[in-house]
């Protein structure tokens, strides 16, 4: 009997033991947000209109037609009056950019942005034990986070990554590239530093593509603070559950479509090519083919299913191309949508693709007239949109989606751990105003006499 019961007790024990080692190594490797901090730039780096016609009559190498096409871009932007550009546009020194303008850009960034991260947070430099940094088109030697490293006199043995030429996307790089150190290091914490330079990129040329950039690109940036200690659970903010990256470099139109280069005069810039919008809509029907399934509950992908197929068995007794809608409904499993701020038309896009509200599209238009597009750090100033507003509530689920140059595609999805409210953070002094009655910008009661010019006689600096 005795044996009887030994035999049977091992094999017991046995699986409890195994269970017990599966959670053990379950624990400690969640990603939490603790605390973030959006970059809000001093006032007088505040791109307004009549700033703005400042700076177009200094282009002298432009034309009538640029104008105009500026001044077109930048009425559809979606972008408002109190976004911010780095200091070099200010001192008029566009067009002969130095490696200092560049640095001061970033140290003023993260020198504020990151003080402040671990002030909210009450964690030491020293407590430290990753730093992630992605500026994608400013390398330097030291790197940059070689440069935090030695003003907040981080440990010696921490673990760096300094990322460049990943793009708008680079942010959620960043987290996933945390996440996967979590899996193999217990009680960490890790900073991610996100940001762009804009000092050696301001484009002074005639390239149309080239000149977009202009129009979309500010100056922002935003310092994480995240770990994966179990004690910290019930203190973060959000929760990451979900991750998916989709990169489509190895299409030469996907490749090319984004792209840091010169013109044929050798002006530096960022060319934005006619295949972006195909190249992006590409990119993100092959993400969230991936990233559906693990965030939709089991009906609605039966019901999209089902309505395939009956949509296929419909064409194929009619030549019609019509049909039932097939399109899957992600309000089932999120709640909230964070998207990134390429511009008013990507914003457009994805409300059309994922069949969006104006509700749900608010924090990234809002965020967008607001701040512009600061390239990867744009979707924190998207979220703090969200907080601010108090929409945030304990078990809501956050989906964010981003898109970057290569051509990338990167999405997550976040549970909030506790309800946010908002305090203090970047939309502090401004969401009381949000949403304005009216989005559009003054720029066309300003110089829409642009649009009435001729060719032959017309001359901007008798404006």
């Amino acid at each position: 009997m005795e044996i009887l019961t030994l035999l049977f007790a091992v094999p017991v024990f046995y699986l409890v033991f195994m269970i017990w080692k599966w959670v053990d190594e379950k624990r400690d490797k969640e990603c939490y947000i603790l605390e973030y901090e959006c970059h809000k730039p001093a006032e007088e780096r505040m791109l307004g209109t009549e700033f703005c016609g400042e700076l177009m009559k200094r282009a002298t190498n432009l034309g009538l037609s640029e104008y105009k096409f500026l001044l077109k871009a930048i009425v559809n932007s979606g972008i408002g009056e109190n976004t911010y550009g780095p200091r070099i546009v200010f001192s008029g020194k566009e067009n002969n950019p130095t490696l200092r303008d560049s640095l001061s850009e970033m140290e003023e960034f993260y020198e504020d942005s990151v003080a402040r991260l671990l002030s909210k947070s009450g964690i030491s430099p020293l407590e430290i034990d990753v730093l992630v940094v992605n500026v994608s088109m400013l390398s330097t030697v030291p790197s940059l986070a070689a440069r935090i490293i030695n003003h907040y006199k981080l440990r010696e043995d921490i673990k760096v990554f300094n990322l460049t030429g990943m793009g708008c996307s680079a942010s959620l790089i960043s987290v996933d590239l945390v996440r996967n150190l979590f899996k193999s290091y217990k009680n960490l914490y890790a900073l991610v530093v996100t940001s762009e330079s804009l000092s050696p990129n301001w484009y002074c040329g005639n390239d149309r593509s080239m000149i977009l950039s202009n129009c979309l690109f500010r100056s922002g940036g935003c310092a994480l603070l995240l770990t994966n200690k179990r004690a910290l659970k019930h203190k973060s903010l959000l929760k990451l559950k979900y991750l998916v990256r989709t990169h489509h470099g190895a299409r030469d139109d996907s490749y090319g479509c984004c792209m840091q280069m010169e013109d044929p005069q050798g002006k530096l810039g960022f060319h934005l090519g006619k295949s972006l919008p195909k190249a992006a809509t590409r990119a993100f029907v092959d993400n969230l083919r991936e990233m559906s399934p693990k965030i939709l509950p089991m009906r609605e992908l039966l019901r999209f299913l089902v309505l395939s197929l009956v949509r296929k068995m419909r064409r194929t007794g009619s030549n019609k191309t019509g049909g039932t809608k097939t399109a899957v409904n992600f309000k089932t499993g999120v709640e909230h949508f964070c998207l990134h701020t390429g511009g008013k038309a990507v914003i457009d896009g994805i409300g059309m693709n994922l069949d969006l509200s104006e509700h749900d599209l608010e924090p990234a238009r809002m965020t967008l007239h607001r701040f512009g597009n600061t390239s990867a750090s744009s979707l924190w100033y998207v979220l703090g949109y969200m907080e601010a507003k108090k929409r945030l509530k304990k078990g809501d689920r956050v989906l964010m989606i981003s898109f970057g140059a290569g051509f990338k595609c990167n999405s997550c999805l976040w549970e909030v751990v506790r309800d946010l409210t908002g305090e203090g953070n970047v939309w502090k002094d401004c969401i009381d105003g949000y949403p304005p009655e009216r989005l559009e910008n003054p720029f066309m009661a300003k110089f829409g006499w642009i649009n009435q010019e001729d060719e032959s006689t017309f001359k901007l600096h008798d404006s």
